[in-house]
């Protein structure tokens, strides 16, 4: 093979020539199924930009009985299934303003800055580290999906390696349940183009391992990087082939609607729960075990109704208390509790979706006008088949190491591991008032 800066692998299928793309390569001149019945394990994050206000946010008294604290009244129809944590500290260097916090609370590693304000994550964020646990069995290793208009998103399968985030609803609804949704009960006739390119995709592997041998460390790194994408389109294209789980709360659901701008101003509200119309019933369906739901990014700027200017100029502009600040934060709780509800008014044998579920949701600072990664934001909801507790506020009283939580997220979902994070936040102890 000619290697170029821009090289593809290629291969015979049925007698014509076929390629794959591969990414730029230093070297070459470039740049730098549930069994048995029982439920799957499933992971949900839920993220917003911009933080909290800990005054507001605080409960007064902790422990099973606890009362919410002004900012958390939208969760009140759903404390019984959340668990809120306080106190802890992400002890990674915060040396990026909204980056490095949930770059450590995510990944228990330091974020990589690469000058003139560029970074990337050292290590695999929490939802890629589960979806490589749990993720292999189903059509979508992971969801990403985003609510602000044009999100980045943060999730991260390693260094300089982002799963940018499906915006649109619209188009999130087609690849889910489009011509190629098989709902339980029905026996429609294979595709017989999904057979032709899973032959493209077994064609191209005897021309990676020829390639591979060629590379240097670097381009090694991203050639792997690179045919695991590729092998999990080939698992994607097996698992359109079979036949559907019966599952009784999986349907093919409406198509929602177009949701345009008014006034400039994206309709967030009526997208966060379109998207989590949609990926409850992904989970439903078991099409994929690991979503990652991004409200907003860090540092957005998104305009909300009735606000003066975009949020993170809020946190930073806004006079006194902040009352704008303070009603987009109700918001966004009040979104999350829609996605709990759904998730547990969505039956699964003898319990409900949010059974089998681990729901974090967290932000990117606690106070966006301080940018500080203490009391840093952390709520959880669900029980991963009754591997977690909920219904109780912790308050750690000694900044503990955020990547805790982490940790026993990882453990409760089956993730072979004995520690989390490195550096200083590294951790060979989860948080055990959190553990069932």
């Amino acid at each position: 093979m000619k290697l170029t800066r821009r090289a593809v692998l290629r291969g015979l299928v049925g007698g014509a020539l076929t390629t794959v793309a591969l990414p730029f390569f230093e070297s070459l001149g470039g740049r730098a199924r549930a069994s048995g019945g029982l439920a799957p394990k499933r992971f949900m994050l839920y993220f917003w930009g911009n933080g909290i206000q800990p005054a507001r946010w605080i409960p007064a008294d902790s422990g099973p009985d606890w009362t919410l604290s002004e900012q958390l009244q939208p969760l009140a129809p759903v404390k019984d299934a959340i668990s809120l944590i306080t106190g802890l500290e992400v002890k990674t260097p915060n040396d990026d303003a909204h980056i490095s916090g949930p770059g450590g609370f995510l990944t228990g590693h330091p974020t990589i800055m690469k000058g003139g304000g560029d970074w990337t994550f050292a290590a695999p964020t929490l939802d890629q580290l589960v979806a490589s646990a749990v993720g292999g069995d189903t059509l979508y290793r992971s969801l990403e999906v985003g609510i602000q208009p044009g999100v980045r998103g943060l999730s991260h399968n390693g260094p300089d390696s982002l799963n940018p985030p499906e915006t649109d609803h619209l188009r999130l609804f087609e690849r889910l349940f489009g011509a190629t949704f098989k709902q339980p009960g029905e026996n429609t006739p294979p595709d017989p183009k999904l057979a032709l390119r899973r032959s493209v995709l077994d064609a191209v592997l005897t021309d990676a391992k020829d390639l591979e041998k060629r590379l240097g460390a670097n381009d090694k790194i991203r050639l792997d990087q690179h045919m695991t994408a590729v092998r999990d389109l080939e698992q994607r294209v097996a698992r359109l082939q079979e036949a559907p789980l019966d599952r009784a709360s999986c349907k093919r659901p409406e198509a929602p609607p177009a949701l345009d701008l008014i006034d400039g101003r994206p309709q967030m509200k009526e997208r966060a729960r379109v998207f989590a119309d949609l990926t409850t019933m992904a989970l439903a369906c078991d099409q994929t075990r690991v979503v990652s739901f991004w409200y907003s990014d860090p540092l957005s700027d998104v305009l909300y109704p009735g606000t003066t200017s975009g949020h993170h100029q809020l946190t930073h502009d806004e006079p006194g208390d902040q009352p704008q600040v303070n009603q987009i934060v109700l918001g966004i709780l009040e979104d999350l509790a829609y996605l709990v509800d759904r998730l547990r008014g969505t039956p699964e044998g003898e319990g409900t979706l949010l059974d089998s579920t681990a729901l974090l949701a967290t932000s990117d600072v606690s106070e966006g006008r301080t940018h500080q990664i203490d009391e840093y934001p952390v709520i959880l909801a669900g029980t991963a088949c009754g591997t977690l507790r909920t219904g109780f506020h912790y308050r750690s009283t000694t900044k503990e190491n955020a990547s805790r939580v982490g940790l026993s997220l990882l453990r409760a979902l089956d993730v072979p591991t004995a520690t989390f994070g490195a550096e200083e936040g590294e951790v060979s102890d989860g948080l055990s008032e959190l553990e069932a």
